[in-house]
């Protein structure tokens, strides 16, 4: 099979990924109670955000990025120790959401296009970010709603 026809296939895999893709239920708030259980509230949406972050990651990310976050070299970059993904969240979240690429990621670096998701909803780049930042060997702060939205103006 030649290259090209691998790159077609794996862009349509994309394509249909993304399309399919459903935004995961938002987790509900968290009860008004003691300072225990505020922070027993604060840990589960924490590990609900992870556990959004993963899902939208595994419905939308791996075609392209694997389920290793290492990519395919050449095609589609690691996300593995990605400067784009360690550094400065608004620039992440106006590439992926918005399809405007970072200044740190080259043009013609990759063969390909980063596809846009705008139907994410800001928690749910949110809970995403906090993943990639969190898995594959990354070890970044978490990345809140608010900063999100505030990138997306």
């Amino acid at each position: 099979m030649s290259p090209r026809n691998v790159l077609a296939i794996l862009a349509l895999g994309s394509v249909v990924a993304a399309c399919s893709a459903k935004s995961p239920s938002a987790p509900q708030g968290a009860p008004e109670a003691t300072a225990a259980s505020s922070a027993a509230a604060a840990a589960g949406e924490a590990a609900a955000a992870s556990g959004a972050g993963e899902r939208i990651y595994n419905g939308n990310c791996v075609p392209c990025h694997q389920q290793s976050g290492a990519g395919i070299p050449g095609v589609y970059p690691s996300l593995a120790g990605s400067p784009v993904v360690l550094g400065d969240p608004a620039p992440l979240a106006r590439w992926v959401i918005q399809g405007k690429r970072p200044t740190s990621m080259p043009a013609g670096r990759y063969a390909t296009q980063m596809l846009q998701f705008g139907w994410m909803k800001p928690q749910d780049a949110a809970a995403l970010f906090s993943y990639l930042r969190s898995h594959f060997g990354n070890s970044a702060p978490p990345v809140d709603t608010a900063t999100v939205a505030k990138a997306l103006e």
